[in-house]
């Protein structure tokens, strides 16, 4: 993303004050601001009638430069009152077999030095584009950058007008207007990054629960093992928690970490898993728990009822957990004391009757 120094004297542009003659080559290639300029020169040229040479060479060695190091230019707004610019740049990798570049370039920071409120806006669009570059990938990652590059485009262009015409209850309403489209390309970008999260996280779980499968199946080929076969059974209920929250809408992941992190996470939801499912089945198995089966059940119904108790253990780590506390020696909660019966009231003292003696009276 192209950045610009701000110039000591407002009057005279950054770019201005330096030899704007290009010499860009293979090793130093043109910067997005050298384009924007050179551009300028060209269109204001163009627009005063007259033919300039040298601006129209100018123009086009920066472009082809720019353009051979950073790839082709896809989307671009140009302002034509003021030296500002937004582009879209796509670069083709081993001719289209892998996934093209995008870049995401813009220049419009002393353009927008008087302009507070649409320079904010601006680099909010910059924050999106450097997430949607770093985290998307593929069409989601395009379609991102294409909402972004059009968002800063129609905020470029208010800058436009403002060096035009003055309207400020024009500028504000569309101001406002450009807030709330902003904030949609935001919510398609964190739902977009999500769902690939999502794809990530459970490419991590596929892989994982693959390599389990495949050693256990090995294992119990040979010999019964229910260690073996309960892991298996927590890691698949652990497997179908997660489907069933992604299917309902409920499952929301840390995208901005990246996909390796991602694939981390997934990898270990079956380990977890599998690890309740291994306890669980020690505490039923070992007596700590009774397991709810017939006396007369055989060896093949006790193994059925392990592996159920497994799969519901890696499917709920609550249950799990809760279960497995529930063994403690200081788990379950001392019975409640008996309700305290207040003492009866005192009857209030009465007059002794005649047959009784009063003390130190005799007979």
């Amino acid at each position: 993303m192209s950045e610009l120094i701000q110039p000591l004297n407002d009057d005279v542009s950054p770019v201005r004050q330096v030899e704007t003659q290009f010499r860009g080559n293979e090793a130093n290639p043109p910067s997005f601001t050298e384009l924007v300029y050179a551009h300028h020169d060209w269109w204001r040229a163009r627009q005063g009638g007259t033919l300039d040479a040298a601006a129209d060479a100018a123009y086009d060695a920066v472009l082809t430069s720019f353009q051979a190091h950073h790839g082709q230019i896809v989307r671009a707004y140009w302002c034509a009152e003021v030296e500002s610019a937004v582009a879209l740049t796509e670069r083709r990798r081993a001719r289209g077999w892998l996934t093209p570049v995008f870049g995401f370039h813009r220049e419009s920071d002393w353009a927008t030095k008087s302009d507070p409120d649409v320079a904010a806006e601006l680099h909010r669009c910059d924050e999106l584009a450097v997430r949607a570059n770093a985290v998307l990938t593929g069409v989601r990652q395009r379609i991102c950058l294409e909402l972004v590059v059009a968002s800063a485009a129609h905020r470029r262009s208010l800058v436009d007008t403002r060096a035009g015409t003055t309207d400020p209850e024009k500028t504000k309403a569309a101001l406002a207007h450009e807030q709330e489209v902003m904030q949609k390309v935001r919510d398609y970008y964190c739902e977009a990054a999500n769902g690939q999260a999502q794809l990530i996280y459970s490419g991590g779980i596929a892989t994982v629960l693959a390599v389990l499968s495949a050693v256990a199946a090995l294992w119990l080929s040979i010999t019964w093992a229910t260690p073996v076969a309960a892991l298996i059974a927590g890691a698949v209920g652990a497997v179908v928690s997660v489907i069933q929250r992604i299917n309902s809408g409920s499952f929301v992941l840390d995208y901005d970490v990246g996909g390796p992190y991602a694939f981390f996470l997934g990898g270990l939801r079956p380990l977890i898993g599998g690890a309740f499912g291994m306890a669980i089945t020690f505490a039923f198995d070992g007596g700590l728990l009774h397991l709810p089966v017939a006396a007369s059940a055989t060896t093949h119904d006790r193994r059925l009822a392990l592996l159920v108790l497994g799969f519901l253990a890696g499917f709920s780590e609550r249950w799990a957990q809760d279960t497995l506390t529930s063994v403690l020696p200081g788990s379950k909660s001392p019975p409640a004391p008996a309700p305290v019966t207040p003492p009866a009231p005192v009857p209030a003292a009465t007059t002794p009757s005649s047959d009784t003696h009063p003390e130190g009276s005799t007979s």
